[in-house]
């Protein structure tokens, strides 16, 4: 596999800890750990938490090839507080993966001679890393994955509608299915919708992108994938995990066995299901990426990785 994804790798900050994150390094570290060697572009400061992002490539043996160090800016940090049972999330402004530089981050693209690009929405709030990403763009031809992450004033609907018109398959969870259809089809949030409106309206959002498909995650339900052509597959009722201790992290789980599947050339339906599944077990460890890379044995085994 020859996979580019392009994005923001950072730090969630407990005060007491620092735990290593990002959607789309979450993708790069589990596609690595099933030996799919992606070449992940992003940038981090010269500072302590850019020291953590660089063991997470080595404890993953991931290329050093896309990854930039910033002179001045700090290395991406969000700062988590617990809350009752939940948490509040501040996503700090200026950040070094807000100035991706784009020269550097196409020759390395070019150079992995990608088979796959994957990037999300988060790395494209600063002109900078937008600018790096359509140079990115345009400098491979590969098809693309864009997996829409829409965070409260961080992107606005002009960079989402430029995503999705330059992707090819988009993956989003109901709230964003929701901020699309409010967007794009002048459908209100929170407006009831049978399965088949739901099912309408995806098939509309596909035609009007000219995506090749839409992929929507629905939790423990299981995802539905709506292509440009042909019926819509829908996986219902996931296997749930024995417990869950908290869901960070499980859309990049998805992400990342979906573009395993397809790389690999499982059959679509099975591809979904082991997405499934797998998102289902990092629900049951503590953040979005396991601590002790024995945790994906059993799937490598399983699939016959």
């Amino acid at each position: 596999m020859s996979a580019v994804i392009f994005g923001e790798a950072l730090v969630d900050d407990f005060t007491t800890e620092q735990v290593v994150g990002g959607a789309p390094f979450n993708v790069a570290r589990h596609l690595a750990a099933f030996l799919a060697q992606p070449l992940m572009i992003t940038r981090v400061g010269a500072d302590r938490n850019g020291a953590l992002v660089l063991a997470e490539f080595e404890r993953f043996a991931l290329s050093r090839a896309g990854l930039q160090t910033d002179p001045m800016e700090e290395t991406g940090r969000v700062i988590v507080e617990r809350r009752g049972g939940g948490h509040r999330f501040a996503i700090l402004p200026r950040q070094a993966y807000d100035f991706i530089d784009p020269y550097l981050a196409a020759q390395a693209a070019v150079e992995a001679s990608p088979t796959l690009l994957y990037f999300g929405t988060l790395a494209q709030r600063h002109e900078r890393s937008r600018e790096a990403l359509q140079q990115v763009l345009s400098a491979c031809r590969a098809p693309r994955f864009l997996d829409v992450n829409l965070r409260p004033g961080q992107v606005d609907e002009a960079v989402v509608r430029a995503s999705l018109e330059a992707a090819d398959i988009v993956k989003i969870n109901e709230e964003e299915l929701q901020a699309l259809l409010a967007w794009y089809l002048a459908i209100a949030p929170g407006t009831p919708l049978a399965a088949e409106e739901v099912h309408a309206a995806c098939a509309a959002l596909v035609e009007r992108f000219s995506l090749d498909a839409l992929l929507l995650t629905l939790g423990h339900r299981g995802s539905a994938y709506f292509p440009r052509a042909g019926e819509a597959i829908v996986t219902r009722d996931a296997p749930p995990p024995p417990y869950v201790i908290d869901t960070v992290g499980a859309g990049d789980a998805f992400a990342a066995i979906f573009l395993l599947g397809r790389e690999r050339g499982w059959e679509l339906h099975e591809t979904l299901l082991r997405a499934n599944e797998f998102a289902g077990a990092v629900c049951a460890i503590p953040g979005a990426v396991p601590r002790e890379l024995s945790f994906y044995d059993k799937w490598a085994l399983r699939w016959k990785l």
